[in-house]
């Protein structure tokens, strides 16, 4: 587990890195704050398609061969976007980024090879704390890469740094990751007829308990990905921000996330279970997206950025495990896939209607639709559909 660790983490710096930096990178070129979010959209659109294929084959070949192949697309995408001299080749470098993110539904499929349903959830938070501390050192070694002024900012040193830690994560998982599929799984994946798309998002739509949890999922990951692509447009207005004030910003809610995922995930899913856990992140994060708008000042901003870190760290990982739990053994990687599609499209919404809504109606708005959006969430997590057995595909 702990060289699967090492390995998500270094790659998530390397995708940390250009996180603060893409709404300025778009604004470089003329981008309006609606394009700018379909830059950071374009990314999970290309994800979109790719992510049940990633799945679907790492059931089939095993979850090193996947990560492997991931990393080195990701590093390949990101001299491409060091590269890029106009606003569509970098849209075209995020876009082939996406289609080789296949790392993060493999690790979490590689998580549920290796562990039991009684430590599901602290396997999964494992990775999430990876997460975390790749959007500590990520962010903030962009941010200063970069430097603190948007029309002085270097672009091309933080994506060439990004490429060098994909080629260091893939290093490692070639002397370090052992295959965590067994031969007979992965044989009888490969014997089975290949599963249209829509008949298994059919099949999931059956199981109304599956696809409830992927629901909530959905939700949860569509107003993250909509602060994640304004919320530099937002301080850059509100505080006159630049890539490395948001760096630093980023790389607090990085290191917060990782010390509740690294170690209060575990406890609080034996203590209040995964269900209320769903409720508790989902009620933080309606409160700390109503009180955002209101962060006139560092000191406020920090205790709100705390309760966001709080909301995601406990949301994510317990619905990683409740969807996992109810996928079987033999197609853990075609369902956490399918969960990851549902992310990502997400992503590709969340941005989307957050730019509309920020260039519409001003930059406060995307941040009250979302802390709308978690109350519903909240709500209805109260009455989750009762457990059936979900038909084959």
């Amino acid at each position: 587990m702990f060289a699967l660790f090492l390995i998500v983490l270094i790659d998530l710096i390397g995708f940390g890195v250009i996180i603060p930096l893409l709404p300025f990178y778009a604004e470089q070129f003329q981008a309006s704050p609606d394009v700018v979010t379909l830059v950071m959209a374009i990314y999970s659109l290309a994800q979109l398609f790719s992510a049940p294929l990633w799945g679907r084959l790492s059931d089939r070949i095993g979850r090193r061969p996947v990560l492997l192949v991931s990393m080195a697309g990701a590093a390949l995408s990101y001299v491409w976007l060091g590269l890029a001299d106009e606003l569509w080749t970098l849209f075209a470098a995020r876009a082939f980024c996406g289609a080789m993110a296949g790392n993060l539904s493999a690790a979490f499929a590689y998580v549920a090879d290796i562990t039991g349903p009684e430590n599901r959830a602290r396997g999964m938070g494992l990775i999430g704390a990876a997460y975390g501390l790749g959007f500590i050192a990520g962010p903030a070694l962009g941010g200063i890469l970069a430097g603190p002024d948007p029309l002085q900012a270097d672009y091309q040193t933080p994506a060439f740094v990004a490429a060098g830690m994909s080629l260091a994560a893939l290093v490692l998982t070639a002397i370090l990751l052992k295959e965590s599929l067994s031969v007979e799984l992965r044989a009888a994946a490969a014997a089975r007829k290949p599963v249209a798309f829509h008949r298994m998002v059919g099949a999931v739509l059956a199981g109304r308990r599956l696809a409830f949890w992927i629901g909530l999922s959905f939700l949860a990951t569509l107003v993250l990905a909509g602060m994640e692509t304004t919320f530099a447009m937002w301080s850059e207005r509100t505080f006159g921000w630049g890539p490395q004030q948001n760096g630093y910003l980023l790389a607090f809610l990085g290191l917060l996330s990782a010390a509740i995922q690294g170690s209060l995930i575990g406890p609080l899913s034996r203590h209040i279970g995964t269900h209320r856990m769903v409720l508790q992140g989902a009620a933080v994060l309606a409160v700390a997206f109503l009180s955002l708008p209101f962060a006139d000042t560092l000191g406020v901003l920090l205790v709100v950025t705390a309760g966001l870190a709080y909301g995601f760290s406990i949301v994510s990982p317990a619905l990683n495990s409740l969807i996992s739990l109810e996928a079987e053994a033999g197609s853990q990687g075609s369902i956490l896939g399918l969960s990851r599609s549902a992310s990502i499209l997400a992503r590709v919404v969340g941005p989307a209607l957050a730019g509309l809504l920020f260039a519409t109606f001003g930059r406060n708005a995307p941040y009250f639709a979302s802390a709308a959006l978690m109350l519903v969430a909240f709500l209805v997590a109260f009455r989750p559909p009762v457990r059936k057995r979900r038909p084959e595909p």
